[in-house]
């Protein structure tokens, strides 16, 4: 019997520790400023206002992309040619910068362009096998475009110029080595008449 009020103890001692439990910790603690010293009241500042975000970075030598004419009113590729004038250029690997002695062909370009004005130019960005799908041809897009900008503040209305990306799509020499995909890293030109 005696064991059994023992166990009854415990077992009332086990109930009330459950129900009264530890004091509940806030589930949000609040700060408060460390008391002031020196025997003087002093109050409190008003807390300063976040800084504003920082301004975007915008490049000053780039001007803004101009808007290649929309998809609906531009001719199909298959409308277009090569002509012996205009000359491709090449890009570094992974780069869609327009190189110092690629300025020379485009400057030329530019030239032909404006001096046979009836001609709509089609500007195709191609890549090395090397990359996805999907990052070529987006690194194909920047390509093109890097060079219609460069035609377009040669002089060349932007309305002339269409782009198309081929990415990896369209090589030029298909050997596994960099002389190879230094040449299928291009921008090539072909021209259709007004």
């Amino acid at each position: 019997m005696l064991r059994v009020r023992h166990l009854a103890v415990y077992a009332a001692l086990i109930v009330a520790v459950v129900f009264v439990g530890c004091a509940k910790r806030p589930s949000m603690i609040q700060a408060s400023a460390p008391a002031p010293t020196g025997g003087a009241e002093v109050q409190a500042a008003p807390a300063p206002a976040p800084p504003p975000p920082p301004a975007p970075v915008v490049a000053a030598a780039s001007p803004p992309a101009p808007t290649p004419a929309p998809p609906e009113a531009r001719p199909a590729p298959k409308d277009f040619a090569p002509v012996d004038a205009l000359k491709p250029i090449h890009f570094d690997f992974d780069k869609y910068v327009i190189r110092p002695g690629d300025r020379q062909i485009l400057d030329a370009n530019a030239k032909w362009l404006k001096d046979n004005a009836n001609q709509l130019v089609l500007i195709e960005g191609h890549c090395d096998e090397r990359g996805t799908n999907e990052y070529n041809q987006a690194l194909g897009d920047r390509r093109a475009r890097a060079t219609m900008n460069y035609l377009v503040n040669q002089g060349i209305q932007a309305d002339r110029i269409s782009i198309v990306s081929y990415g990896e799509e369209r090589p030029i020499c298909t050997d596994k080595n960099e002389k190879c995909w230094a040449q299928n890293r291009r921008a090539a030109f072909l021209v259709k008449e007004r």
